[in-house]
């Protein structure tokens, strides 16, 4: 006896369940979910149509990541899917769920804290030195640390250290 072929709710939620399996590839302690880079999945009946939103327009993981979606869908027999990139709105910091951010600070890197967005609300450019916003050490949960650059491994992190530890870490920017 064959089994019927999933309805559309059961194949979204099915497609959610894989997608929540597939990683940031630089960034491997999230999955693309954990991220909120997933936005929708809709089942157009011949397709799945898997919507993400890249962390900046320019992020050179895009490919890599609309690859590994697809096969993860297809291997788990979900049938034929493509991806639509939506760009806006454009991905905030604000949309890595909490499991997200506690998986961040597992495996090293300090989470991000709120970004401001909205009509109502502006983010304010500063020029700041070394020493800036108090970010926690992943490591020890210190709140003396330093920032040692803007830039860390990737443009969407900043090299910290921690004066009490003495160990250095990343931080995740809130955009």
């Amino acid at each position: 006896m064959n089994a019927a072929a999933p309805t559309a709710p059961s194949r979204v939620a099915a497609a959610w369940q894989v997608l929540h399996g597939v990683l940031d590839p630089e960034v491997p302690a999230l999955s693309v979910c954990d991220l909120g880079i997933v936005r929708e999945v809709l089942d157009h009946g011949d397709a799945l149509e898997l919507v993400l939103t890249p962390t900046y327009s320019g992020c050179p993981a895009t490919e890599v990541i609309e690859h590994d979606v697809l096969a993860a869908v297809q291997g788990a027999g979900l049938g034929p899917a493509r991806v639509t990139l939506r760009r806006a709105p454009a991905w905030t910091t604000d949309w890595i769920s909490a499991e997200g951010r506690r998986k961040l600070a597992e495996y090293g890197i300090a989470p991000p804290g709120a970004a401001a967005h909205g009509p109502a609300q502006q983010a304010t450019v500063r020029l700041i030195g070394r020493r800036s916003e108090a970010v926690a050490c992943p490591r020890c949960g210190s709140l003396h640390t330093e920032r040692l650059s803007a830039f860390g491994a990737t443009a969407c992190k900043s090299l910290y250290r921690c004066t009490t530890c003495r160990e250095p870490f990343e931080h995740f920017k809130p955009i």
